[in-house]
């Protein structure tokens, strides 16, 4: 079973149906028991990161989720704002993250603001930079969903596992023992996405 984590954030149905359509049993919840009970994790998220940060302590799962994952060691895959809240701490908002990766959560800073608009939204190509069991069977040059406005910077580059270039290189997917994130949205991303999300499902 996995457990979506529902913070009032994030394509939860869109996620849902993606892992059913690869026949992944789910539950969208935010019940402290079944998250327990849970064999992995999925962390959603669309919108301001110190929000999220508000609504995850509000349901009192911000050290539930640490010690699934941390102590627990209960894989987790963190998906655009999931990912990000991942992190230490977030430009967006001054706001600390749970901070399991060495990394900070900054705005794009782009040279050019009419060719590169902020958010950055659409289709954009992956290069993967490091072995993943989340990119099994996924070309390097595969093309993912984006809509964001911030994006991680790795103070430890070993955690990083793919990258996108939008004026610049940035970090878009990230890996440390079992817990994994992803900037872009696979389950906006049509073949390539389902592929993904079924190979978290098999880990």
């Amino acid at each position: 079973m996995i457990a979506i984590i529902d913070y009032g954030m994030g394509n939860l149905g869109s996620v849902k149906r993606k892992l059913d359509k690869v026949g992944a049993s789910s539950v969208i919840t935010s019940d402290a028991e079944v998250i327990r009970k849970s064999d992995k994790i999925i962390l959603p998220g669309v919108g301001h990161f110190a929000k999220a940060v508000s609504e995850i302590k509000i349901r009192g799962l911000w050290a539930l989720l640490s010690e699934q994952v941390l102590l627990e060691k209960r894989p987790i895959l963190g998906i655009c704002l999931g990912m990000q809240l991942m992190a230490k701490y977030s430009e967006e908002g001054n706001s600390a993250g749970f901070g399991w990766f060495d990394a900070n959560i900054v705005r794009f800073n782009v040279s050019d603001s009419i060719k590169y608009k902020v958010p950055h939204t659409g289709w954009n190509t992956i290069m993967q930079v490091k072995d993943s069991l989340l990119f099994e069977g996924i070309n390097s040059d595969s093309e993912f969903c984006f809509v964001h406005s911030y994006h991680i910077h790795c103070n430890d580059k070993e955690d990083i596992v793919a990258e996108t270039i939008y004026d610049y290189v940035f970090a878009s997917a990230i890996q440390k023992n079992n817990l994994f994130g992803v900037q872009f949205h696979p389950e906006k991303s049509h073949d390539v996405g389902e592929m993904m999300l079924r190979n978290f499902v098999e880990l």
